[in-house]
């Protein structure tokens, strides 16, 4: 008997809320019986490299990275998506990884901090925040560099000219406790410059 059914006759309301939680139990059951209760396998590209990952359904990108791949450049800094250190690049745009769920990714193409470098030869923005000193602690760099990336890949595809202020408004997303965001912003203008 439905719960619109129960409800008609007079059956108690909680009721018709034990059927429906039933329901949605079994129905989860069912749905993730290959890989054990609330988990899932996943396939990512991770840095150019093909994964694949058995993962609980509410993991997140940043967890994925961290605990199970042990890429453990972006960082966990607030968990809310407020200070941008978890940034990574999600399918080419910059993403907050602690806000974004894995298993809404499935088959994504991820580059964290550990992907910009070829080999040996660092990220023309990686020499850039060398060269311009753009980093203290270096806790909210690798979120920083991925962050950049991501802006000078957007700036250039919307045909943006990039000042400094354009800059900054753009990296409001990615905070830096120690105050380095005058050299940040000279590290990206120098390699936004030499792009130019």
């Amino acid at each position: 008997m439905e719960c619109r059914d129960r409800l008609k006759r007079g059956l108690p309301w909680i009721e018709c809320v034990a059927l429906l939680t039933a329901r949605r139990t079994s129905w989860v059951g069912q749905a993730f019986s290959r890989h054990g209760p609330g988990s899932t396998l996943m396939q990512f590209t991770i840095n150019g490299r093909a994964f694949e990952a058995d993962v609980d359904i509410r993991t997140s990108l940043l967890d994925l990275c961290r605990e199970h791949l042990g890429l453990t450049g972006a960082k966990k800094g607030c968990d809310h998506g407020q200070c941008g250190a978890c940034t990574i690049l999600l399918d080419g745009r910059r993403a907050n990884a602690c806000l974004a769920l894995a298993v809404a990714h499935d088959g994504a193409e991820l580059t964290t901090v550990e992907g910009l470098a070829a080999g040996d030869d660092l990220h023309p923005l990686q020499a850039a925040f060398i060269e311009h000193d753009a980093f203290q602690c270096g806790y909210c760099t690798p979120g920083q560099l991925c962050s950049a990336v991501g802006m000078l890949a957007e700036a250039e595809a919307e045909g943006v000219a990039l000042d400094a202020a354009e800059i900054r408004e753009r990296m409001s997303g990615n905070l830096c406790r120690c105050g380095a965001y005058p050299n940040i912003v000279a590290a990206i203008r120098a390699v936004e410059s030499k792009k130019a």
